[in-house]
């Protein structure tokens, strides 16, 4: 049987930037093993599969695998998902398109005609702090590289991930992640991802310069990270990095891999609950079938 997948570039100012992905629009009646097989054969950072061509009493029914294992959540699977439905199934009408996760279900605006897509993510949760030695052998640097005003911590929107506070630009392109020291410490957190950020950019639209390292889910740095962006969003307003409690800002990953990626990052804490959106650009780039 043939099952068609459309490919979207995701936080990209246009196609062959950003994060890839693959989505299958009509993946009833795949199994758990053939969703994991076509997503390591495709191997982009995730794949999802829409499991219906209606939404439930939720929302539309989504699953998102990396090529090793399934994830409760992701940002731009949860984006570039939401703009397939909302181009395929609904028209280009609605203004939301909610997904149901295995995190539970994400509401996603369409913006100015489509040409960008932010979700609400879930509520943080702030996990454990890191000691910054530790942070610093993972990334290859050197504790003077991180910024001691801010704590080294674990956060989830749905997904953890240690955020790390860099202080240079120029620190930040000389990372070379350390995977014994990786396992070392991921082995003992919930967290299995890190994000490294530093003020200083390459573009001077964006106010932060970011980079993920997911080793544990087969994807060593991805150009791209919607979740990892909504901890950090959050860890922002929770720490008061940029001065405030409330912020729209830019911020730019994937440089280093040649894959630039534009990110749309809103924190706010009305009556003291952390509320996170995290949006940008979905280009479709190609489409395609397998045989399953």
């Amino acid at each position: 049987m043939r099952r068609e997948f459309i490919i979207c570039d995701v936080f990209a100012r246009q196609r062959f930037e950003g994060n890839q992905l693959a989505v299958f629009p009509d993946a009833a009646g795949l199994s758990d093993d053939e969703m994991q097989s076509l997503a390591q054969e495709v191997h982009f950072s995730e794949t999802t599969f829409i499991l219906s061509d209606k939404p439930n009493e939720r929302g539309w029914p989504v699953r998102i695998f990396t090529p090793a294992r399934e994830v409760p959540f992701a940002g731009h699977p949860t984006l570039g998902t939401a703009f397939v439905i909302w181009n395929r199934f609904l028209g280009r009408k609605p203004e939301e398109v909610k997904l149901d996760l295995k995190v539970g279900v994400v509401p996603v605006a369409v913006e100015e005609k489509g040409e960008r897509l932010v979700m609400t993510q879930v509520p943080p949760v702030f996990g454990s702090a890191v000691e910054p030695e530790a942070a610093a052998r993972v990334l290859g640097l050197t504790s003077s590289d991180i910024d001691n005003r801010f704590p080294v911590q674990e956060v989830s929107t749905g997904l953890a991930f240690v955020i790390v506070p860099v202080k240079t630009l120029a620190a930040m392109q000389s990372i070379k992640v350390n995977l014994a020291e990786y396992y070392r410490l991921f082995d003992r957190m919930e967290a299995k991802a890190v994000l490294a950020f530093a003020p200083e950019t390459v573009d001077p639209q964006c106010r932060l310069h970011v980079r993920v390292f997911c080793d544990y889910y087969d994807v060593p740095e991805d150009p791209a990270t919607g979740s990892a962006n909504g901890c950090l969003c959050a860890w922002l307003v929770r720490h008061r990095y940029l001065g405030t409690s409330e912020f729209a800002i830019q911020t730019e990953q994937g440089v280093e891999m040649k894959r630039p990626s534009l990110l749309y990052l809103h924190g706010e804490e009305p009556g003291g609950e952390i509320r996170v959106r995290v949006g940008g650009r979905v280009v479709v780039a190609g489409q395609g079938q397998f045989e399953v």
